[in-house]
């Protein structure tokens, strides 16, 4: 299955999912950025797309908003399953890394990275 507009950029079915013609982005990547409510012209550049490749795809994504809205809700539950095996398969290696000490020179660095860490967990449990 394929979909276009009035040129070439193309949106097809691959097993990726709904793709962008001539890339490796799918419309759920796209998904990701409008549901955060960026701007096509951030989006456009962060992936760099022409013009006509973000249009075809956000002209898919509108005319057809059901259904990729329903695969792109499909995606995340399975991204989310994904990383929590991994968590779960991986916890005691992780849990070892963790207990690391920051190579010298690199104090200030691990804060921040620190830091950072508990806002992304501390985000991740309000959304539960």
């Amino acid at each position: 299955m394929t979909w276009q507009s009035n040129g070439k950029a193309t949106i097809a079915r691959t097993e990726r999912g709904l793709t962008i013609s001539g890339t490796r982005i799918t419309l759920y990547d796209i998904m990701d950025y409008l549901k955060a409510q960026y701007p096509p012209k951030f989006i456009r550049g962060l992936f760099n797309l022409t013009d006509e490749q973000i249009n075809v795809a956000l002209a898919y994504i509108k005319a057809n908003r059901a259904e990729v809205e329903a695969e792109y809700q499909v995606v995340l539950k399975q991204c989310e399953e994904l990383r929590e095996y991994y968590e779960k398969r991986n916890h005691h290696l992780i849990a070892r890394l963790a207990k690391k000490p920051p190579k010298p020179g690199m104090e200030a660095a691990w804060e921040k990275l620190q830091r950072q860490k508990a806002t992304h967990q501390a985000q991740r449990e309000s959304r539960a």
